[in-house]
């Protein structure tokens, strides 16, 4: 009798009969959806409705536009490592490999830059190596920038200053006096210099 009180509550959503118990002749008690003479009508307690769970969306994957709008992760780090700030130069060429890097690594669609004296010095490149030539003799002011495909500017150094000595063609000559077959040869010898040679020996008229 238990059992089936037990099932009627489980199942009470799903019956709308009245129950009813009563106890019997041999005194067990009784339940019933038929009213008797003598039972008594049991209140079931409400059922426990629980919703029902709704559907979960999922946020939709972004589009390959959208990554591209996504902003670019910042630089860490950015700096010259040749030369270094106040370094002094000697070439007579005037020629100078700068190198830089970056942490991290440069990231796709940026590039870096150099800026010589103020003004942009060759094209921007994936390669943080720049090859300067012909620098005029004295102090000169560098910063590398990274900048995005618009040509704005992510990340740039300070500007740095470093010196270019240059030894002249005089400084030359006087370390390196210019001899006869020097002339024409040497760039410090230009052949318009060549001393003019004195002329030949004079002939003394025979008595």
């Amino acid at each position: 009798m238990c059992r089936l009180l037990l099932c009627l509550m489980l199942f009470s959503p799903l019956v709308t009969a009245q129950v009813y118990t009563y106890i019997d002749q041999d005194g067990n008690r009784v339940f019933t959806d038929r009213p008797t003479e003598g039972a008594k009508a049991i209140e079931l307690a409400a059922p426990n409705a629980m919703p029902a769970p709704q559907a979960r969306r999922l946020a939709p994957l972004p589009s390959a536009d959208e990554n591209k709008a996504k902003p670019a992760l910042g630089y860490g780090l950015l700096r010259i490592l040749v030369p270094g700030p106040d370094a002094t130069v000697n070439n007579n060429a005037g020629d100078l490999i700068v190198t830089a890097t970056s942490d991290p690594a440069l990231q796709e669609g940026h590039a870096y830059r150099l800026i010589l004296d103020g003004q942009v010095s060759g094209s921007p490149g994936r390669s943080p190596v720049f090859a300067l030539s012909n620098l005029d003799r004295g102090t000169h002011h560098i910063s590398v920038e990274i900048i995005d495909q618009g040509g704005r500017i992510l990340e740039k150094t300070p500007s740095q200053p470093f010196h270019v000595r240059r030894v002249s063609l005089a400084q030359k000559r006087m370390v390196n006096p210019c001899k006869k077959n020097d002339y024409g040869v040497r760039p410090e010898c230009p052949i318009a210099d060549k001393p003019k040679e004195e002329g030949g020996m004079s002939i003394l008229p025979f008595f």
